[in-house]
């Protein structure tokens, strides 16, 4: 049941929520509590109202909410309930829910979208993988964003995380998939890597259409000359345009001819918020 006391936000910024009051807000003008890491973090691109798969975000986080200690249950159920009637609909946003990990406060961060691509670049290097908590989305954020600012440096969009084995796990902000012939593959599940609502919807399609789908270990050189995808809440599918790096040799960027049907596909599945 929704508070009585949420309202539509409007505004960017920070949204905190208490039992009693809902959401309070915007705070701190969009800057969490100082010092404070996140516990638990989840996020998606609304676009006018409608969203894709916000059932499977809620679903996470309130289990990753429960992994790690607590609100209570009736609390997230509240919480989403309120966050959810608060969204606006209207404009391109790119909420993020948060639990602090001192404060075990529940947050709404409400941001505007960036720009979204439809392709990007990668750095060739990859880095060795960093986090903390693999599996749960939120208390690595401030490593993965300075993973993000050093592939910047080199020219990239994004970077992939690599196991000590050198073999690829997932991007700083996406997961990855990636074809070999007719079969679509991504890592093995064994592998510490996050749950992506993204990926999930797209293994589901595939094995529907009777594409197969198969979990393989591979390091950066093996996906040279492949159709490999980034994929995540925010951009949806973004395939692999350029492997870019200060150092040589650069790989050489696959053919993406499956992307665009793909993208239209995944696009089609957003729905209005209730």
């Amino acid at each position: 049941m929704t508070h009585p006391a949420t309202r539509t936000a409007v505004a960017e910024g920070l949204w905190t929520w208490t039992p009693r009051r809902g959401l309070t807000g915007p705070d701190s003008h969009g800057v969490p509590v100082v010092g404070e890491r996140l516990a638990v973090a989840d996020s998606w691109l609304l676009r006018d109202g409608r969203v894709r798969a916000l059932g499977r975000h809620r679903e996470r986080f309130l289990r990753a909410c429960g992994d790690s200690g607590g609100p209570s249950l009736r609390q997230l159920v509240d919480f989403w309930g309120d966050m959810t009637a608060a969204l606006p609909r209207t404009g391109e946003w790119f909420p993020r829910v948060e639990l602090g990990a001192e404060s075990r406060e529940l947050r709404l961060l409400l941001r505007h979208a960036p720009p979204l691509g439809t392709g990007v670049r990668v750095c060739a290097t990859g880095r060795l993988d960093p986090r903390t908590v693999p599996r749960r989305k939120g208390p690595d954020l401030d490593i993965l964003a300075r993973v993000r600012q050093r592939a910047a440096a080199e020219g990239a969009d994004e970077a992939l995380l690599i196991a000590s084995s050198g073999v690829v796990l997932e991007g700083a902000t996406t997961s990855v998939l990636w074809w070999e012939d007719d079969t679509l593959c991504l890592p093995s599940p064994q592998l510490p890597v996050l749950t992506g609502v993204t990926t999930a919807l797209i293994q589901e399609r595939a094995q529907r259409t009777g594409i197969r789908v198969a979990h393989r270990e591979r390091t950066l050189a093996d996906l040279e000359d492949r159709e490999v995808w980034l994929v995540n809440a925010l951009h949806g599918i973004r395939p692999v345009t350029e492997w870019a790096s200060i150092r040589k040799p650069i790989l050489r960027a696959g053919s993406a001819v499956r992307a665009t049907e793909w993208r239209k596909w995944l696009e089609g599945m957003r729905e209005p918020l209730l």
